[in-house]
Protein backbone atom coordinates (compact mmCIF):
# COMPACT_ATOMS: atom_id res chain seq x y z
CA UNK A 1 0.00 0.00 0.00
CA UNK A 2 1.61 3.59 -1.38
CA UNK A 3 2.01 5.66 1.84
CA UNK A 4 0.26 8.83 1.89
CA UNK A 5 -0.30 12.31 3.85
CA UNK A 6 -2.03 11.84 6.63
CA UNK A 7 -5.63 13.52 6.27
CA UNK A 8 -5.16 13.97 2.57
CA UNK A 9 -7.48 12.04 -0.43
CA UNK A 10 -4.93 10.17 -2.49
CA UNK A 11 -6.48 10.57 -5.75
CA UNK A 12 -5.35 10.15 -9.41
CA UNK A 13 -5.61 13.00 -11.94
CA UNK A 14 -4.87 13.65 -15.81
CA UNK A 15 -1.53 15.08 -16.82
CA UNK A 16 -0.21 16.02 -20.33
CA UNK A 17 -0.62 13.14 -23.11
CA UNK A 18 -2.57 10.78 -21.61
CA UNK A 19 -0.68 10.82 -18.18
CA UNK A 20 -1.61 10.18 -15.20
CA UNK A 21 -0.68 11.20 -11.68
CA UNK A 22 -1.19 10.21 -8.34
CA UNK A 23 -1.64 12.93 -5.94
CA UNK A 24 -2.31 14.00 -1.87
CA UNK A 25 -4.89 16.87 -1.94
CA UNK A 26 -5.59 18.07 1.14
CA UNK A 27 -6.30 21.68 3.06
CA UNK A 28 -8.64 24.43 1.59
CA UNK A 29 -7.90 28.09 0.04
CA UNK A 30 -5.30 29.50 -2.68
CA UNK A 31 -3.81 26.15 -4.27
CA UNK A 32 -0.09 25.20 -3.69
CA UNK A 33 1.35 22.28 -5.54
CA UNK A 34 3.98 20.83 -4.05
CA UNK A 35 6.54 18.55 -6.28
CA UNK A 36 9.21 15.99 -4.80
CA UNK A 37 12.52 15.19 -5.32
CA UNK A 38 15.49 12.18 -5.40
CA UNK A 39 14.88 9.33 -4.46
CA UNK A 40 11.39 10.38 -3.41
CA UNK A 41 7.79 10.67 -3.63
CA UNK A 42 4.49 13.24 -2.53
CA UNK A 43 5.22 11.65 1.01
CA UNK A 44 8.78 13.94 1.56
CA UNK A 45 6.06 16.98 1.50
CA UNK A 46 3.82 15.65 4.54
CA UNK A 47 5.04 17.78 7.06
CA UNK A 48 5.31 21.40 5.31
CA UNK A 49 2.02 20.47 3.38
CA UNK A 50 0.41 19.75 7.01
CA UNK A 51 1.53 22.90 7.80
CA UNK A 52 0.24 24.98 4.64
CA UNK A 53 -2.84 23.14 4.54
CA UNK A 54 -4.31 25.40 7.51
CA UNK A 55 -4.80 28.21 5.04
CA UNK A 56 -4.03 26.44 1.31
CA UNK A 57 -5.52 23.94 -0.64
CA UNK A 58 -2.21 21.09 -0.83
CA UNK A 59 -1.72 19.69 -4.27
CA UNK A 60 1.17 16.79 -3.65
CA UNK A 61 1.68 14.76 -7.08
CA UNK A 62 3.70 12.27 -7.57
CA UNK A 63 5.85 13.59 -10.90
CA UNK A 64 5.42 11.13 -14.14
CA UNK A 65 7.88 8.41 -13.49
CA UNK A 66 7.68 8.38 -9.99
CA UNK A 67 5.42 6.84 -6.92
CA UNK A 68 2.27 6.37 -8.02
CA UNK A 69 2.18 7.85 -11.07
CA UNK A 70 2.02 6.92 -14.63
CA UNK A 71 5.84 5.40 -16.19
CA UNK A 72 5.63 5.82 -19.59
CA UNK A 73 8.38 4.96 -21.83
CA UNK A 74 10.86 7.34 -23.18
CA UNK A 75 10.20 7.11 -26.48
CA UNK A 76 11.61 10.27 -27.22
CA UNK A 77 13.41 12.77 -25.64
CA UNK A 78 9.99 14.85 -24.86
CA UNK A 79 8.50 12.28 -22.81
CA UNK A 80 10.45 13.15 -19.37
CA UNK A 81 11.28 16.34 -20.76
CA UNK A 82 10.85 18.86 -18.02
CA UNK A 83 8.73 21.15 -19.98
CA UNK A 84 6.40 18.12 -20.33
CA UNK A 85 6.27 17.70 -16.65
CA UNK A 86 5.63 20.89 -16.38
CA UNK A 87 2.96 20.34 -18.23
CA UNK A 88 1.49 17.86 -16.29
CA UNK A 89 1.56 19.86 -13.29
CA UNK A 90 -0.45 22.40 -15.17
CA UNK A 91 -2.66 20.48 -16.31
CA UNK A 92 -3.11 18.43 -13.34
CA UNK A 93 -4.13 21.19 -11.33
CA UNK A 94 -6.39 22.65 -13.86
CA UNK A 95 -8.47 18.70 -13.44
CA UNK A 96 -8.97 20.27 -9.95
CA UNK A 97 -10.12 23.93 -10.88
CA UNK A 98 -7.26 25.92 -10.47
CA UNK A 99 -6.18 27.83 -13.26
CA UNK A 100 -3.60 29.44 -11.52
CA UNK A 101 -1.75 28.36 -8.14
CA UNK A 102 1.33 29.05 -6.47
CA UNK A 103 4.17 26.09 -7.30
CA UNK A 104 7.12 24.74 -5.16
CA UNK A 105 9.77 21.66 -6.08
CA UNK A 106 12.73 20.48 -4.01
CA UNK A 107 15.23 18.41 -6.14
CA UNK A 108 14.04 17.14 -9.69
CA UNK A 109 11.13 18.54 -8.62
CA UNK A 110 12.25 22.13 -8.99
CA UNK A 111 13.60 21.55 -11.78
CA UNK A 112 10.00 20.69 -13.33
CA UNK A 113 9.23 23.82 -11.19
CA UNK A 114 11.52 26.20 -12.93
CA UNK A 115 10.36 25.33 -16.44
CA UNK A 116 6.72 25.08 -15.20
CA UNK A 117 7.43 29.22 -14.04
CA UNK A 118 9.38 30.24 -17.68
CA UNK A 119 6.75 28.45 -19.50
CA UNK A 120 3.35 28.91 -18.05
CA UNK A 121 4.18 32.82 -16.37
CA UNK A 122 0.38 33.37 -17.12
CA UNK A 123 -0.31 30.33 -14.41
CA UNK A 124 2.27 30.17 -11.82
CA UNK A 125 1.56 32.75 -8.82
CA UNK A 126 4.92 32.34 -7.08
CA UNK A 127 7.37 30.04 -7.55
CA UNK A 128 9.57 27.52 -4.43
CA UNK A 129 12.93 26.64 -5.43
CA UNK A 130 14.28 24.09 -2.84
CA UNK A 131 18.28 23.10 -3.46
CA UNK A 132 18.88 23.23 -7.00
CA UNK A 133 20.18 25.65 -9.51
CA UNK A 134 18.59 25.56 -12.87
CA UNK A 135 19.78 22.61 -15.19
CA UNK A 136 22.02 24.72 -17.53
CA UNK A 137 23.70 26.14 -14.70
CA UNK A 138 24.05 23.17 -12.62
CA UNK A 139 26.57 21.42 -15.33
CA UNK A 140 28.21 24.72 -15.68
CA UNK A 141 29.00 24.18 -11.83
CA UNK A 142 30.21 20.75 -11.29
CA UNK A 143 33.63 20.86 -12.64
CA UNK A 144 36.74 18.77 -11.72
CA UNK A 145 37.31 16.51 -8.70
CA UNK A 146 34.02 18.95 -7.02
CA UNK A 147 31.55 17.38 -9.45
CA UNK A 148 32.01 13.84 -8.12
CA UNK A 149 29.03 14.49 -5.41
CA UNK A 150 26.96 14.84 -8.67
CA UNK A 151 28.55 11.33 -10.03
CA UNK A 152 25.15 10.55 -10.33
CA UNK A 153 24.04 12.60 -12.83
CA UNK A 154 26.93 11.77 -14.95
CA UNK A 155 25.82 7.96 -14.50
CA UNK A 156 22.04 8.49 -15.57
CA UNK A 157 23.14 11.34 -18.61
CA UNK A 158 24.58 7.70 -20.20
CA UNK A 159 22.98 5.99 -23.12
CA UNK A 160 19.53 3.47 -22.54
CA UNK A 161 21.14 0.02 -20.99
CA UNK A 162 24.13 0.12 -18.95
CA UNK A 163 23.04 2.46 -16.16
CA UNK A 164 19.65 0.94 -16.10
CA UNK A 165 21.20 -2.53 -15.32
CA UNK A 166 23.60 -1.24 -13.07
CA UNK A 167 21.07 0.74 -10.70
CA UNK A 168 18.09 -2.02 -11.05
CA UNK A 169 21.21 -4.93 -9.97
CA UNK A 170 21.24 -2.87 -6.73
CA UNK A 171 18.30 -0.62 -6.86
CA UNK A 172 18.06 -0.52 -2.55
CA UNK A 173 22.03 0.32 -1.89
CA UNK A 174 22.19 2.78 -4.92
CA UNK A 175 19.00 4.90 -3.71
CA UNK A 176 19.89 4.52 -0.12
CA UNK A 177 23.22 5.41 -0.82
CA UNK A 178 21.18 9.02 -1.42
CA UNK A 179 19.30 9.04 1.26
CA UNK A 180 22.25 8.27 3.98
CA UNK A 181 24.58 10.72 2.22
CA UNK A 182 22.40 13.55 1.58
CA UNK A 183 20.65 14.04 5.05
CA UNK A 184 22.20 15.74 7.91
CA UNK A 185 19.24 14.29 10.52
CA UNK A 186 18.80 10.50 9.38
CA UNK A 187 16.23 10.64 11.72
CA UNK A 188 13.86 12.95 9.66
CA UNK A 189 13.49 9.85 7.14
CA UNK A 190 11.67 7.14 9.50
CA UNK A 191 11.84 3.31 8.28
CA UNK A 192 8.55 2.80 7.16
CA UNK A 193 9.36 6.41 4.98
CA UNK A 194 12.87 4.91 3.92
CA UNK A 195 11.03 1.75 3.09
CA UNK A 196 8.71 3.38 0.91
CA UNK A 197 11.02 5.63 -0.95
CA UNK A 198 13.38 2.77 -2.16
CA UNK A 199 10.37 0.54 -2.93
CA UNK A 200 8.71 2.95 -5.26
CA UNK A 201 12.59 3.79 -6.08
CA UNK A 202 12.99 0.36 -7.18
CA UNK A 203 9.98 0.10 -9.36
CA UNK A 204 10.87 2.88 -11.30
CA UNK A 205 14.98 2.45 -12.30
CA UNK A 206 14.17 3.00 -16.21
CA UNK A 207 11.47 6.08 -15.46
CA UNK A 208 13.78 7.85 -12.91
CA UNK A 209 16.79 7.48 -15.29
CA UNK A 210 14.94 8.74 -18.11
CA UNK A 211 14.03 11.88 -15.86
CA UNK A 212 17.85 12.55 -15.02
CA UNK A 213 18.93 11.40 -19.19
CA UNK A 214 16.41 14.41 -20.14
CA UNK A 215 18.22 16.68 -18.07
CA UNK A 216 21.50 16.03 -19.81
CA UNK A 217 19.79 17.01 -23.18
CA UNK A 218 16.47 18.11 -24.03
CA UNK A 219 16.43 19.99 -20.68
CA UNK A 220 19.35 21.57 -21.36
CA UNK A 221 18.41 22.99 -25.05
CA UNK A 222 15.54 24.30 -23.62
CA UNK A 223 16.96 26.34 -20.45
CA UNK A 224 19.70 27.44 -23.47
CA UNK A 225 17.23 28.54 -25.64
CA UNK A 226 15.74 30.87 -22.91
CA UNK A 227 18.98 32.19 -21.19
CA UNK A 228 19.35 33.55 -25.22
CA UNK A 229 16.23 34.85 -25.15
CA UNK A 230 16.93 36.88 -22.27
CA UNK A 231 13.46 35.16 -20.64
CA UNK A 232 13.15 35.60 -16.52
CA UNK A 233 11.19 34.42 -14.02
CA UNK A 234 8.34 36.34 -13.48
CA UNK A 235 6.85 36.12 -10.44
CA UNK A 236 7.96 36.60 -6.88
CA UNK A 237 10.68 33.49 -6.43
CA UNK A 238 12.02 32.05 -3.07
CA UNK A 239 14.87 29.96 -3.50
CA UNK A 240 16.37 27.86 0.07
CA UNK A 241 19.30 25.51 -0.37
CA UNK A 242 22.74 24.37 1.51
CA UNK A 243 25.42 26.32 0.92
CA UNK A 244 26.55 24.72 -2.53
CA UNK A 245 28.24 28.51 -4.12
CA UNK A 246 30.59 27.63 -1.12
CA UNK A 247 31.47 24.21 -1.30
CA UNK A 248 31.66 24.44 -5.49
CA UNK A 249 33.10 27.56 -5.95
CA UNK A 250 30.16 29.92 -7.20
CA UNK A 251 27.86 32.53 -6.19
CA UNK A 252 24.63 30.79 -6.01
CA UNK A 253 22.31 33.96 -5.08
CA UNK A 254 23.82 35.67 -8.36
CA UNK A 255 23.38 32.75 -10.79
CA UNK A 256 19.83 32.73 -9.44
CA UNK A 257 19.16 36.41 -9.54
CA UNK A 258 20.07 36.56 -13.14
CA UNK A 259 16.94 34.43 -13.52
CA UNK A 260 14.37 35.57 -10.89
CA UNK A 261 14.34 39.61 -10.59
CA UNK A 262 12.28 38.96 -7.63
CA UNK A 263 14.29 36.81 -5.67
CA UNK A 264 14.10 35.87 -2.38
CA UNK A 265 17.25 33.82 -1.48
CA UNK A 266 17.82 32.00 1.73
CA UNK A 267 20.70 29.46 2.55
CA UNK A 268 19.78 26.66 5.16
CA UNK A 269 21.86 24.33 7.70
CA UNK A 270 19.43 21.23 7.22
CA UNK A 271 20.47 19.11 4.65
CA UNK A 272 19.45 18.21 1.45
CA UNK A 273 16.01 16.30 2.65
CA UNK A 274 15.10 19.88 4.01
CA UNK A 275 11.42 19.81 4.05
CA UNK A 276 11.62 16.89 6.05
CA UNK A 277 14.90 17.63 8.50
CA UNK A 278 13.55 20.98 9.09
CA UNK A 279 10.03 21.97 8.44
CA UNK A 280 8.92 24.81 10.09
CA UNK A 281 12.09 26.35 8.78
CA UNK A 282 10.62 25.83 5.16
CA UNK A 283 7.09 26.21 5.75
CA UNK A 284 7.89 29.69 7.28
CA UNK A 285 9.69 30.41 4.04
CA UNK A 286 6.97 29.71 2.02
CA UNK A 287 4.28 31.53 3.92
CA UNK A 288 6.75 34.52 3.34
CA UNK A 289 6.80 33.44 -0.27
CA UNK A 290 2.95 32.98 -0.47
CA UNK A 291 2.55 36.71 1.22
CA UNK A 292 4.65 38.65 -1.54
Amino acid sequence: MTLTIPGFDHIRLPGADGVELAAAVGGSGSPVVLLHGFPQTHLMWRHVAERLAGEHTVICPDLRGYGASDKPAATDPDVYAKRTMAADVVTLAAALGHKRFALVGHDRGALVAFRAGLDHPETITHLGILDIVPTLDMWNVLRGASAVVGYHLFLMAQPPGLPETMIAGSADAFFGSFLDAWANDPTAIPEDVRAEYLRASAAAVTSIVADYRASAGIDVTHDQADLDAGSQLAMPVTVVQQDWGAQLGYDAAAVWKAWAPDLDHRLTQAGHFMAEEAPDEIAEALADLLAR
